[in-house]
């Protein structure tokens, strides 16, 4: 569920196991120095993907992003983490929210905020690149708790 709320958008989801954990480097700026959207993007659809693989059971393909939105500028130096979340599951689909936050550090501690989010949409498919149907899952699947 995506919150509205400033404060409880940036606070940084200690409850769940991020997909992806990178830190921003300089080679992935674009020309006003901040971090390249679509480096981004490209951890988002990977952190995405890793969910949707464990949960199909096998490969996906990326078949849309139904939607992204960016709030704030991301920065070399920056702990970008990608915490994903099965919305909703079709026949041979699955619908992921991705949330990216990053962690930066400042005066011995660390500062958090939320950066982007998406809702990304994966297809199970077989060794011939065919949808496939997705297995059986409960309904927790994907929440991970540490």
């Amino acid at each position: 569920m995506i919150s509205h709320d400033p404060q409880e958008q940036d606070r940084f989801p200690h409850n769940r196991q991020p997909m992806v954990r990178i830190l921003a480097m300089p080679a992935d700026t674009n020309p006003s120095g901040k971090i390249f959207g679509g480096w981004i993007m490209a951890q988002m659809d990977v952190a995405g993907g890793v969910l949707a693989l464990e949960y199909a059971g096998g490969p996906v393909l990326t078949v849309a992003i139904t939607s992204m939105n960016f709030h704030k500028p991301v920065y070399v130096g920056d702990l970008v983490s990608c915490f994903a979340q099965v919305q909703k599951t079709g026949k041979t689909s699955i619908t992921v929210l991705v949330e990216v936050f990053t962690q930066r550090a400042h005066d011995g501690t660390l500062e958090t905020a939320k950066v982007t989010e998406a809702v990304i949409v994966y297809v199970a498919v077989d060794n011939e690149g065919k949808p496939r149907p997705l297995p059986e899952r409960g309904p927790d699947f994907g929440q991970y708790r540490s």
